[in-house]
């Protein structure tokens, strides 16, 4: 099998999402910048936001599934685990770099568990559930259920923020605790394991992938994690230029 083989819908389904990450900072950023005046919680903008995060972490779990079933077949269970780990790990590297940079130039609201902390922790507790498919279905389910409770609730502690327990007054510009957002990613790796087992799709897909369109969504998939950082840089560089021509 051909390693470099991809699944074209997987790369546009992700590129779709990262087209409406940019949208919805272009919004956030020009609202934090004063030139917008817009209200962050206004239902039309919630519900753009909300499956941006439900599809990427969606994604991860699926595309964990597929990088298994690759490398299963000339990796021992003891490296597999070491690449999961090292991934992981690279993952909460550039999590915490985010965090600190949040921290030195927002300070109030800074990232302390966002996007890239969950995905690279789950990248690693992942490992042990990608033999399961049903399993996955159930725990996921029951794990989102109990952060969605979470949400509805305050605490007089910090240290289990990352799991979803929110303190009170906490203010952060991206939070993805593992609960629910762990459940998401098990939900992705029980899509993976039934859509996609052993590296087969077994669903009929007319290939789209040829489409200017759909090669260029599925660009963006390819290379979400440079744009991720990339595009926040280049967003508030020009907002800052743009209100230093104008005002």
């Amino acid at each position: 099998m051909d390693k470099k083989l991809r699944f074209w819908e997987i790369d546009t389904l992700r590129g779709i999402a990262i087209v409406m990450m940019i949208v919805y900072h272009i919004i956030f950023d020009l609202y934090f910048f004063d030139v917008l005046d817009i209200s962050l919680s206004m239902p039309l903008l919630q519900i753009f936001q909300r499956p941006i995060g439900i599809i990427f972490l969606l994604l991860v779990g699926i595309s964990l599934t597929l990088s298994y079933s690759k490398v299963k077949k000339y990796l021992d269970e003891k490296q597999i685990f070491k690449k999961f780990l090292e991934r992981g790990l690279k993952i909460i590297a550039l999590g915490l770099l985010i965090t600190l940079v949040t921290l030195i130039f927002l300070q109030e609201g800074f990232v302390i568990f966002g996007v890239l902390h969950c995905i690279g922790i789950s990248i690693i507790l992942s490992y042990k559930f990608l033999n399961y498919r049903f399993t996955n279905l159930v725990i996921g389910s029951i794990l989102i259920a109990i952060g969605i409770l979470l949400r509805t609730m305050s605490f007089d502690f910090n240290y289990l923020v990352w799991l979803g327990f929110i303190p009170k007054e906490f203010y952060t510009i991206d939070y993805f605790p593992l609960l629910p957002w762990f459940g998401v990613v098990l939900l992705g790796i029980f899509i993976g394991n039934t859509l996609y087992p052993n590296y087969k799709r077994i669903f009929r897909l007319d290939d789209m992938s040829k489409y200017k369109p759909i090669k260029f969504l599925s660009y963006l998939g390819k290379h979400s994690l440079i744009i991720y950082f990339a595009h926040q840089v280049i967003i508030i560089g020009l907002i800052l230029l743009l209100k230093n021509l104008v005002f």
